[in-house]
């Protein structure tokens, strides 16, 4: 879901920006890309904690929105807080998605039955598909959330595979996430489609396909 259909480094940092300026924070910031450097090198500290059930999802939420504020010695909860409430009030309306993301649904939903296998929280993801209008083209969303369990690890592709009634050598892991999406999905023995639209090429081993643009996924399905 999270930046191979809908684009989330985008529509977050376009959110991030929003609030930014809705709550002043250039009174404790150099820049707004001093925050968010801020922000994201901790966000992804605490995420890898969060997949690895060693927080829970309020104590991630909790802290990746103080801990900017802590960083420039503003320590206050309530102002994170309301940060919070009002960043995840709004990122799931906004509805830029990855280049070619409509035109290649339209090619595959005729041919194949879509599913979307997501670590994304349950409040936001279907509500994000919807507004950026590709809900239509999906059977189903598996979310982490409906069984403790996040990408990578085997159970959650296992669930996917039961609750869709797929088989797995007919089944096929589209993502941009290396770790989530491509080493969980080959973990399982599913062929795997890495989206490495940042370039950042394979790390560990030859995935099944490779595309840096999901219009090639035409030429490969």
């Amino acid at each position: 879901m999270d930046d191979t259909l809908w684009a989330f480094s985008d529509n977050s940092r376009d959110t991030f920006r929003m609030m930014y300026d809705r709550y002043n924070f250039e009174k404790y910031f150099d820049s707004f890309d001093h925050y968010y450097a801020l922000y994201q090198e901790r966000n992804t500290e605490l995420w890898a904690l969060y997949g690895n059930s060693k927080i829970t999802k309020d104590e991630l939420n909790r802290a990746r929105f103080l801990y900017p504020l802590q960083a420039v010695g503003v320590n206050n909860p309530e102002l994170a807080q309301a940060f919070s409430d009002d960043f995840f009030s709004v990122i799931h309306t906004l509805k830029k998605v990855m280049p070619a993301a409509k035109e290649v649904l339209e090619y595959l939903s005729p041919k194949y039955n879509l599913y979307i296998l997501s670590n994304g929280f349950r409040e936001l993801q279907s509500h994000k598909m919807e507004a950026a209008g590709i809900s239509s083209y999906f059977k189903k969303i598996i979310l982490s959330e409906d069984i403790g369990v996040m990408k990578p690890y085997p159970e959650i592709f296992h669930f996917a595979l039961s609750a869709t009634q797929s088989e797995l050598k007919e089944s096929l892991m589209i993502g941009d996430s290396w770790e989530a999406d491509i080493v969980g999905a080959k973990g399982v023995g599913m062929d795997q489609v890495y989206y490495d639209f940042k370039k950042e090429g394979k790390k560990g081993f030859q995935p099944t396909y490779c595309i840096n643009e999901l219009s090639q996924l035409r030429n490969l399905i």
